[in-house]
This record gives C-alpha cells, sequence and structure tokens, in this order.
C-alpha cells in the first residue's frame, strides 16, 4: 500500500509512519521536517501547511491511505481534502476527546454530543488553544472529511491521552522522569479518580491496520479505565529510585498553592477535578472490538523511561513542577522532611 502522513517527524505521527514502513508499505511523509527526522525507509517531501497552496505539490499522486493528525488548524485540513480527496481510497483523521462537550459523565461513548465547530481557518498554535476552541477545531475538522470524503473512506480516532515514547505533553512522561530521580515526591490525594491512556505505539498500529483493513467510523481511541493512585504506584514501584517516596496531597491544598491540575507548567499531570473525569473514562469497547489493543502499563512505564533518560530526565517541561515547585509546595503544606519520612 501507499501511504501519506501528514506530518511524520514526531511523536503520533512518526510512529505511524515506522510502523506503515515496518510493515512493508511505501511511505511519503509530508512536513517541515522542523521537529525531527522521518522514520528510515519513509520519503519526506518538504511542505508547510501555514503556506498558502503547499499542499498542491501533492496534486500528481495517490495514495491507497492518508493519514492526518492536524491539531488546531481547520484550513489544513480542508486544503488536504481539496486537494486529495480523489486520490485516495481511505482517510483517517486524528481528532481528540475533547471533542466532547460533557466532561463530567463516566463511560459515555462516540454518541455522545460533540462541540460546536469552530469553524475559523487560522492555525493556533497549541499554546494558544483554549480547550472549547481545540475541540471545535477538532469537530469542524471531523465534519469535514465525513462530508467531502464520505463514510465509507473516513476512520475518525479521538484519543485521550497519548503516552509513550516521544511524548511532547509531559502529561506521562513527567511521572516517570519524576519517580527515577527519586526523592520527596508531591503526588495528588486522589487515589480513585479514573484515568486512560493509549500508548502511542499501540495507536500508531491500529491506524495503520485500519487503514489496510479500509475501516470506517468514529471510535475513542482509549484504553481501559484505571484509577490514579494504584497506577501511580504501579509506576513508582516499576520504576522509582529506592529513596522514593510519595507524598499524597489535598486536591485543595493543591490548588491553595497555586499548582494547576491536568497539564501545562506549574501543574500535577492527570490529576483532575470532578467535573472532568468523564474525560478520562470513555467506554472503550467499541474500539476493542475494532482492533485497538491495549498494552500493559508496566510496558508504557518502561518504554517512557527509556525515552525520558535519553532526552534528559531533568530536561524543561511542558508539564509538571520543577525541583523548587515542588520543595516550595511542601514547605507550603507544612509537611517537615521528619515527617515525611
Amino acid at each position: 500500500m501507499r501511504f501519506l502522513v501528514l506530518g511524520g517527524t514526531s511523536f503520533l505521527s512518526k510512529h505511524i509512519a515506522h510502523d506503515a514502513v515496518a510493515r512493508g508499505h511505501e511511505v511519503v511523509c509530508a512536513a517541515r521536517g522542523q521537529s525531527g527526522s522521518v522514520p528510515e525507509g519513509a520519503r519526506l517531501l518538504v511542505l508547510d501547511r501555514d503556506e498558502p497552496g503547499a499542499i498542491k505539490a501533492l496534486a500528481g499522486e495517490r495514495f491507497d491511505a492518508v493519514v492526518d493528525v492536524a491539531t488546531g488548524a481547520l484550513g489544513w485540513v480542508l486544503d488536504a481534502i481539496e486537494v486529495l480527496a480523489d486520490r485516495a481510497r481511505h482517510w483517517t483523521f486524528v481528532s481528540s476527546i475533547n471533542a466532547y462537550t460533557d466532561t463530567a459523565t463516566r463511560g459515555q461513548t462516540t454518541d455522545a454530543a460533540v462541540c460546536e465547530p469552530v469553524l475559523d481557518t487560522k492555525h493556533y498554535d497549541l499554546t494558544e488553544l483554549t480547550v472549547e476552541r481545540y475541540g471545535g477545531t477538532k469537530v469542524a475538522s471531523e465534519n469535514a472529511v465525513r462530508e467531502r470524503l464520505g463514510n465509507d473512506r473516513t476512520f475518525v480516532v479521538r484519543p485521550g491521552i497519548i503516552s509513550g515514547p516521544g511524548d511532547q505533553m509531559d502529561r506521562f512522561g513527567y511521572w516517570t522522569a519524576r519517580f527515577a530521580r527519586g526523592g520527596q515526591t508531591v503526588v495528588p490525594d486522589t487515589p480513585h479518580q479514573p484515568i486512560q491512556h493509549i500508548d502511542v505505539r499501540d495507536l500508531a498500529a491500529w491506524i495503520v491496520t485500519a487503514a489496510e483493513q479500509r475501516l470506517t467510523g468514529t471510535y475513542d481511541a482509549v484504553g481501559p479505565v484505571l484509577e490514579l493512585g494504584p497506577a501511580l504506584r504501579e509506576a513508582a514501584e516499576l520504576v522509582g529510585a529506592a529513596d522514593l517516596q510519595l507524598v499524597p496531597i489535598a486536591p485543595e491544598t493543591l490548588l491553595e498553592a497555586g499548582i494547576n491540575p491536568w497539564g501545562g507548567p506549574r501543574s500535577l499531570p492527570l490529576w483532575l477535578p470532578v467535573e472532568k473525569h468523564g474525560l478520562v473514562a470513555h467506554d472503550p469497547t467499541a474500539a476493542l472490538r475494532a482492533g485497538l489493543e491495549p498494552r500493559s502499563l508496566a510496558d508504557t512505564v518502561h518504554s517512557a523511561l527509556l525515552d525520558e533518560h535519553a532526552r534528559g530526565l531533568d530536561r524543561p517541561r511542558a508539564a509538571g513542577l520543577t525541583s523548587v515547585e515542588e520543595q516550595a509546595l511542601l514547605e507550603h503544606t507544612g509537611i517537615s522532611a521528619f515527617d515525611r519520612r
């Protein structure tokens, strides 16, 4: 098969290209080439989707499968389908669990209500996107792909947290690196909070398989629902340094200290307020029946740690607490070094 990956140089899109090459497919990656290199065996077509008409460089080619992971740009999606819709047998669009309006209810499926489409075609960097704009842009992009290609050629996946090697958001990688560094480590005291993730390698493999089998429809690309406390403890036991000590701190104390939930600077990744628990507790049944095969948490944790060591445990991060912030938080709570032993 002939694959076109719109991207292919970082995280999910790179894993997709790698998996497709490994299966013997011809793979073209269309990207600026600034985020990294394409996998060995893939061909890079240098292309900047912010440039008007850039996608027309592909107008003379045909593909058995196109995979688009466009993040905050409806314009990118519209340009791609205008040029390539009649030149592709199967089209995968990677959307997001943020497409849904109800963030509180657990066990939702793809029948749940989605955000109002955001029809602004400007490209927004992820740092500029509100959750509402991001979700609405994904919904508008989904709609555009379905309307142009039809349901018989369209595969839409809505991932939640994507974990594993190359994690750019640091929601998962922060914890593996932090546990490996050891010492007193602040964790949210929300042991029964739901959490679910999908390893980037499993999502990539499923997307390639879906293209091979011409699977269509819309799916929540999520793994089984776990509890945050046991999941963090398992990860700590797997990769934690000998002197690691988990220090649970109550959500209200974290908020009073200015610690953010979920992600971003000065945060404890994966921790969510109750009204957001539905985002990390979707029903995975349909995706599992359609071939998604999530690996064990242990496998993801070990692979993530190897990746974190390669990139540097103490590197600047998109999410989490710095060492200084964590120490200040411990002092703010009034927990002494003696109390923490």
